[in-house]
């Protein structure tokens, strides 16, 4: 577990204050307050960048190692999402259809980066409010809208089955997410597993003996293990007492299309709809006749959920959108590559020798200094859906993946979206001083002690510094 550091931010300030004091106008060398929170934290000086910025000059306030390519982790999605509103606007929606064609349903995903199993739901129950009462063929997935290769989800920490490693699909349901919970009866000495959905394809096989002791040791040890290469299998172990505390996680299972397939069908017959055949992954005919569409949340309302939640899938879906409105269908990496240089050099952006991968920062291959970031940031301020860009930023102190962290800044003062990974720790975004004023910052760490929450207080204090000084 990564131990975060708790930071006080009134002691950081006066570190700060005690410093040589900042002359508006002036560019300001590191102010010692600043240095001294990256020598307390044993930060080599080559190992951290940032930048601080004045959007409406251009003007460079502060900066060290500015222009050194770093990897920005989650913080790179800032360029990803405001590239996405930039292209498509926020009113841009993706659509996942129903079509029909002797007696099969085909099932046609198209990106929708957010299809929850509420949303699943609704989707079953329209197609029934159409009249569809029986499906007397098969049910044939669709997800052709993408184009990717074969990937293994496990390649980047081998934890293949967690929520942020799951990869993209066209038609990615619930992210491909199961939650479980387990609890020991005491009435009927047995322990419950509980599957929510429970999809009619993912066989659950439950070893977990009832212990009636109290709760510890080996009479509070479960054990988890998937048991098939298509995920579609899980067994539990182990024991649990009835005074354990009941336990809750969640595991990405199946496969895309084979986890669309099971939950829609479980959804189906608890709705009375009839269905007896089989699954097929092909693409749609062109003669199948439509029966109903599902529109997705818009896309100011998913960029919004990106970044406050850093979702690795869903920037990753903004990517592959982008380059397939661009380019046509169907989607891939490399066309969504293409179309984000594409875009950066009609507004100028610099973005040369920056590899965007996959879109997310879930990557090594992805780096970018601190000024290219800074510049793009500085022009979203100033864009037209600014309003959308600003509002996806997590605020200290209040929600997001900063909702625990710079708690004593001034509410709704600090918008900045996060990135970690191991040796990476970084922030990116926007203060806007108690006089109204507006600076961009962007700060990124790439070194092993970030892992342990070194590079925390090097962002709170420029947080401070900006703050007390501008």
């Amino acid at each position: 577990m990564v131990l975060i550091h708790r930071i006080c931010f009134l002691c950081l300030i006066n570190a700060i204050l005690s410093s040589a004091s900042f002359a508006a106008g002036a560019s300001a060398a590191m102010p010692a307050g600043i240095a001294q929170v990256m020598e307390a934290q044993r930060l080599p000086a080559n190992s951290v960048s940032f930048v601080i910025v004045d959007p409406d000059s251009g003007r460079v306030v502060m900066s060290h190692n500015p222009d050194t390519p770093r990897s920005p982790a989650s913080t790179i999605k800032t360029v990803t999402t405001f590239a996405a509103l930039d292209m498509l606007g926020p009113t841009y929606v993706w659509q996942t259809r129903a079509l029909t064609r002797d007696g099969d349903l085909f099932l046609q995903g198209g990106g929708d980066p957010y299809i929850t199993l509420e949303r699943w739901w609704s989707f079953v129950q329209s197609l029934r409010a159409q009249g569809l009462k029986a499906i007397a063929g098969d049910i044939v997935i669709d997800n052709t809208a993408f184009s990717l290769p074969p990937e293994d989800p496990g390649a980047f920490d081998g934890r293949p089955n967690r929520s942020y490693n799951v990869l993209p699909d066209a038609l990615m349901v619930n992210f491909q997410s199961i939650d479980f919970r387990l609890a020991a009866d005491a009435d009927t000495h047995r322990v419950e597993v509980v599957a929510s959905p429970a999809p009619v394809n993912l066989e659950i096989e439950n070893r977990i003996r009832y212990a009636p002791g109290r709760c510890g040791g080996p009479s509070g040890r479960v054990d988890f293990k998937v048991a098939s290469p298509q995920w579609d299998h899980v067994v539990f172990s182990g024991a649990l007492s009835p005074h354990c505390a009941g336990r809750t996680f969640a595991r990405v299972l199946l496969q895309p299309s084979t986890y669309a397939f099971g939950t829609f069908v479980e959804l189906w017959r608890q709705s009375g709809g009839e269905f007896n055949g089989k699954l097929r992954i092909e693409a749609t005919p062109a003669d199948a006749k439509p029966l109903f569409s599902l529109e997705s949340l818009s896309l100011a309302e998913i960029v919004r959920l990106t970044n406050k939640h850093s979702s690795n899938l869903m920037a990753r879906h903004l990517l592959l959108t982008i380059g397939k409105e661009r380019y046509g269908d169907p989607a891939t990496l490399e066309k969504g590559a293409a179309a984000i240089a594409a875009w950066a050099g009609e507004r100028g952006f610099d973005l040369s020798n920056v590899d965007i991968d996959n879109g997310s920062g879930l990557s090594r291959a992805t780096h970018i200094s601190v000024l290219q970031m800074a510049r793009i940031l500085s022009a979203a301020l100033h864009s037209r859906f600014a309003p959308e860009f600003l509002a996806s930023l997590p605020l200290a102190g209040m929600d997001g993946t900063l909702r625990s962290r710079m708690k004593s800044s001034p509410q709704g003062s600090v918008r900045l979206k996060t990135g970690h990974l191991d040796g990476v720790s970084g922030v990116a975004g926007y203060v806007t001083t108690p006089g109204g004023k507006t600076f961009v910052l962007v700060s990124l760490t790439n070194n092993a002690r970030a892992d342990f929450g070194a590079a925390e207080p090097v962002h709170a204090a420029l947080v401070a510094w900006i703050l007390a000084n501008l």
